[in-house]
Formats: C-alpha cells, structure tokens, sequence
C-alpha cells in the first residue's frame, strides 16, 4: 500500500474524518495517515486499542514511536495514560496492550540504526515544559542529529510570525484548534511538509500539538 508515501510532497489529512480500519489483531483498529507498505510498513496512523485487547509479542526492526492520546497503553515496561511519548529503538520488542483502552498516534520504521536507547516521557510534567516566547511553551522530546521531537502548547490567541522548516516537519494536533497558514484545522489533523516549507501557526482558543522536524532534509 501507498498513502502519502511520497516524503517530498505534502501532505494533510482529518484523522477525525477516517473510517476505522481492522489491523490483524482483533480489537485493534487504524486510522491510516502516511502508509509505505502492507502489514510490515513504513507508517504513521492513529491506533485504536479496545478495552482486554493485545498484540502479539513483535519486534520493531526500524523503531517505533508513539503519544498516548488516550485511556492507557501498556507493556512489559510499563503502564502508559494519556500524555506519554514512547519510543522503541530499532530490534527492541515487546508485548503491547490495554486493560481499559487507548488511543496512540504512533509512527513505525522511521527511526535510524544509529538510534539505540528506548525512551518515556510524561509530556504532563511540568519540569518538562519552558517558554518559547510569548504565549508559546515547548516540551522537548527527543533531539538527535536526525531529527527533534516536541510538543507545543499554543495560548488563546497565540499568532507566530512565519517560521522555516529546512529539513522538513510534521505535526499533529492533540488538543485545541489552530490556525495553520490562515486555515482552521482541528483536533487530530496532521500534517507533514517536506525540506524547504514554510509555516505560520495562530491559536484563537489555544492548542497542544506535536511537532517533529529535521528528518525530511
């Protein structure tokens, strides 16, 4: 399968909007944004995990990535609410699933060999979060020399002035509704532009996003 596989293009897309799609794992279903491949793919989707289910245990050969939108996704590692970013490393494996339920925004095969170290954060810590001018605050993730991962946390009435992305950017928003180039989008929009875009962000009501730059370049 092909979906937006094309990394020099852009592209957005409601996730909002999608039908929920049936993995191979019953209870476990997909909202597909970006898609290079059949069930062992290069991926960005939202997943959707029913109350009891679980995967089978599987190894990620390029990494894996992920936010918890909702309820609590868990693993041998952990128990994961709302608010966690997780990432697996190229080879890690483990058994996933979710006593209540959950919902993660999670990315597969995307990460570089020379990334080794799993990590978690709790975008919900305070200790994580610093001022980034005025009525924008940002939670640094992840920063390697291929690429930075933050969450952005937008006031009411935020407006930014133009804002370059060199080597590329995604993002998705968690929370809120924001203003992207003079357009409304909202809450589970994504959006991914290439090496050499341009972008202006505004909030009326506020917005808590992910953003992901420096791995289109």
């Amino acid at each position: 399968m092909l979906l937006n596989a094309d990394l020099a293009r852009p592209a957005l897309v409601d996730s909002a909007t999608l039908t929920w799609i049936a993995s191979p794992i019953a209870g476990v279903e997909r909202r597909m944004l970006e898609r290079d491949g059949d069930e062992v793919a290069r991926a960005t989707s939202v997943v959707r995990y029913a109350p009891g289910s679980s995967f089978a245990p599987h190894t990620h050969g390029a990494g894996e990535e992920f936010l918890v939108l909702d309820g609590v996704f868990s693993d041998e590692t952990g128990d994961f609410p709302a608010g966690f970013y997780v990432r697996n490393a190229p080879g890690s494996r483990h058994t996933p699933s979710s006593a209540p339920g959950a919902v993660i925004f999670v990315k597969l095969r995307q990460m570089p060999p020379q990334e080794t170290a799993s990590l978690r954060r709790d975008t919900r810590d305070s200790a994580l979060w610093h001022e980034r001018g005025e009525g924008r605050e940002e939670a640094v993730l992840f920063d390697a020399p291929w690429e930075r991962v933050v969450m952005l946390r937008l006031a009411r009435g935020y407006s930014g002035g133009r804002e370059e992305l060199p080597r590329g950017g995604e993002f998705f928003i968690v929370e809120g509704d924001l203003l992207i180039d003079g357009t409304a989008r909202h809450a589970g929009t994504w959006l991914r532009l290439p090496a050499g875009s341009h972008i202006a962000l505004a909030s009326g009501g506020g917005a808590l996003l992910y953003r992901k730059s420096g791995h289109l370049g």
